[in-house]
């Protein structure tokens, strides 16, 4: 293809851009397909394992991975959460700023805590809406993004204090109220430039100030 034609199909020579890496942990192939079309069809790169150890090996190899979808009922014990709660705690501890969303059909309310307690950043009970899927991964991403930007400014990674015992919706809004006040603050609270770092529209950021009771005289 000539210089010429190639100014005409600009994305003839390029790489195809991705919103990211994921790794998608589940024993299910059909299931695995499924997500993996969906997640693919939102533009972000997947690599799949079915096991703890082929999991951990994958992140091992590839430094790009920022979120992970983790199936809890993993082989061998598919039954159980064992080791999907396992597989949490080895990214915690080996990969701690990879994000962790989790995956089970298993004692919803259990699996959630017991999730949080070994460093899940998001939980979703099968059978899960796609929406929700990819909501839970933007949101991943998002909070990634984030972390990398204030240890590159040579701050800390963001922490939340939420009691387990104030359930999985208190974790979030905690989660969501920080990056909130952290952005408003970086942005001298400009709330356009508020909504473009964090990815939503304007009245969202509008909603979360009044949802948290935000304003000016707080910082």
């Amino acid at each position: 293809m000539s210089s010429k034609q190639a100014d005409f199909f600009p994305g003839q020579n390029s790489a195809p851009t991705t919103k990211g890496t994921v790794l998608l942990v589940e024993d299910d192939a059909v299931l695995r397909m499924m997500l993996r079309n969906a997640l693919e069809s939102s533009q972000y790169k997947v690599i799949e394992s079915d096991s703890r150890p082929d999991a951990l090996a994958r992140l091992q190899e590839l430094a790009e991975i920022a979120v992970a979808v983790v199936d809890l009922g993993l082989p061998p014990v598919e039954h159980t959460t064992l080791e999907g709660l396992a597989t949490l705690r080895a990214i915690a501890s080996e990969h701690p700023g990879v994000k962790a969303i989790v995956l089970t059909g298993q004692d919803e309310e259990k699996s959630a805590f017991d999730a949080i307690k070994e460093g899940a950043f998001d939980f979703l009970s099968k059978p899960a809406k796609t929406n929700d899927i990819l909501m839970a991964v933007q949101r991943a991403f998002l909070f990634h993004r984030k972390e990398q930007d204030l240890m590159a400014d040579g701050l800390a990674r963001l922490q939340f204090n939420a009691r387990y015992a104030d359930g999985l919706k208190a974790v979030r809004e905690e989660a969501e109220e920080k990056l909130v006040r952290q952005v408003l603050k970086e942005t001298g609270f400009n709330v356009y430039k508020s909504a473009e770092k964090l990815g939503i529209k304007r009245e969202s950021v509008y909603y979360f100030m009044k949802k948290f009771q935000i304003s000016r005289d707080d910082n």
